[in-house]
């Protein structure tokens, strides 16, 4: 008898393949049995997929999850994604390593507010989310931004050898236990303050696992080629694979410029040096607020596309145009930058910044091996970029079904078996007997993004159910709260497997 069992469905494997008709049946958390055509036996719990496709688990390439896991262990807006993983710690950001006695969310501005517990490393991190049940799959990159303020704090100069020396340690030891590998935010304080050199000397401690460095990279607008050409520089000589996060081309005056960006890409890739993308499928990014603005000169053009999603300074702000305020207030948009920024907390309001074209996002698409990674930040209290709910629907819906950038086995391919080996993830992101059942059945000609910028905390349409490691934690819009999320290390087993 086996526990689940998925009939009349579509399997579609992850790999590209076109979906066949099948049953799947899952057992002890991995799958079981596949069948095509034939019968696997009864089940405990069986499911009649009337034709729906059930595919792996997506795999959320790029979050920031990190204390997620401890105010929101249900991840509702992942996991009613299809979402069973997330690679945390992004943009330099990562819960690890912390010290108790330190302001925990200093450097991230609040994108890790919400961290708990007396950890301070990756080990005593997965002890404390594991506690909690997460509903998903968790695997952490080590952040440079997080060390360097550990060791340094806003220092705006060069690290000394023996500072050099403790962020290394601090990058050796979270790789040593798990870790996938080494993410920068060379846009943000204080990796801005950092040269090339050191962040290649950090990078170089992935270089023994075959780990990744990943990077939201120092310029996405007008240096942007410039930026590309830094992060090769830095995979290349610490020789280690380069992932370029959510790549964009950001302000009007560079639409276009993905095209000679991905150029680049390809060019180092043809000459055999590892490098991989992702990207949001939106023409809006977000993040903290303070970090995109010159307060004694802002910018008036990004303040005329900024939108605020979370301000605890003023919340009634949230969910409004920057543009908006200024006018109402019966003041400049310079000055309503700064008034929304030097107020108490300012620094840790999140924007929301119309600064991408759609043409760009359909280009990212359509080059081969593009991940998919929402880079959703998780504040519930306002209203957040939408693509923290609706990321892997809105691919699937939108540019699948409705604008053919890719076609559906691609785009199940770019969002599982991919990322799987990409990151690291063993025996996840493909249908295989003996493989984790991480699973999604969907409606391909439903499947939908419903979160909008008013609107954003809406769950997708056509995600029938979503099952993690063998358990059924979604199904039919409901969540099922059985916490069978587990803790992930690069390359390896799970740190702890839930009972």
């Amino acid at each position: 008898m086996h526990d689940l069992v998925f009939r009349n469905v579509l399997l579609m494997d992850g790999l590209g393949s076109d979906p066949v008709e099948g049953t799947l049946a899952v057992d002890g958390g991995r799958i079981g049995a596949i069948s095509h055509g034939g019968s696997v036996g009864p089940a405990h719990e069986e499911i009649d997929g009337k034709g729906a496709v059930l595919a792996p688990g997506f795999i959320d390439t790029h979050a920031h999850d990190d204390a997620a896991f401890f105010r929101h262990p249900g991840m509702e807006f992942k996991l009613s994604q299809g979402v069973t993983t997330v690679v945390s710690g992004n943009c330099g950001f990562s819960a690890i390593p912390a010290d108790p006695e330190l302001d925990s969310v200093a450097a991230s501005g609040g994108i890790l507010a919400g961290l708990e517990g007396g950890f301070t490393d990756l080990q005593g991190y997965f002890d404390a989310v594991l506690e909690r049940r997460p509903a998903i799959n968790n695997i952490m990159l080590v952040g440079h931004n997080t060390v360097r303020y550990l060791v340094m704090e806003d220092a705006r100069r060069a690290p000394t050898d023996s500072e050099l020396a403790a962020m290394q340690a601090h990058v050796a030891r979270a790789l040593e236990q798990g870790a996938c590998g080494f993410s920068s935010g060379l846009i943000y304080r204080p990796g801005r303050y950092s040269d090339t050199e050191e962040i290649i000397e950090l990078a170089k401690l992935a270089a023994p696992y075959d780990a990744l460095y990943t990077t939201h990279m120092r310029n996405e607008a007008d240096a942007l080629l410039e930026a590309v050409d830094e992060s090769l520089r830095i995979g290349a000589e610490a020789g280690v694979h380069l992932h370029i996060s959510h790549h964009k081309a950001a302000g009007k005056a560079n639409w276009g410029k993905v095209t000679e960006s991905l150029a680049r890409v390809d060019a180092a890739l043809n000459a055999g040096q590892r490098v991989s993308l992702d990207v949001y499928p939106y023409t809006a990014g977000s993040g903290r607020m303070i970090e995109y603005f010159n307060l004694d000169r802002p910018s008036r053009d990004l303040a005329e596309v900024i939108r605020i999603a979370s301000c605890p300074a003023f919340r009634e702000y949230e969910g409004r145009m920057l543009k908006d305020i200024a006018a109402e207030r019966g003041i400049s948009l310079e000055d309503a930058v700064r008034h929304v920024l030097t107020a108490p907390k300012g620094d840790r309001t999140i924007c929301i910044h119309f600064i991408i074209d759609e043409a760009d996002v359909e280009t990212n698409l359509a080059h081969k091996d593009m991940m998919v990674g929402s880079d959703g930040i998780p504040d519930l209290r306002g209203r957040p970029h939408p693509r923290l709910f609706g990321t892997f629907p809105r691919v699937l819906g939108r540019y699948v079904r409705e604008k053919g950038v890719l076609d559906l086995p691609e785009a199940v391919r770019r969002m599982t078996s991919l990322s799987a080996r990409t990151f690291g993830l063993q025996e996840r992101g493909v249908l295989e007997v003996g493989y984790w059942a991480d699973l999604v059945l969907f409606e391909p000609d439903e499947v939908i993004d419903t979160a909008t910028y008013d609107e954003p905390q809406q769950e997708a349409d056509g995600i029938r159910a979503v099952v993690v490691n063998g358990k059924m934690a979604y199904l039919a819009g409901i969540h099922l709260g059985v916490g069978s999320g587990q803790m992930l290390r690069y390359n390896d087993k799970p740190y702890r497997t839930m009972q």
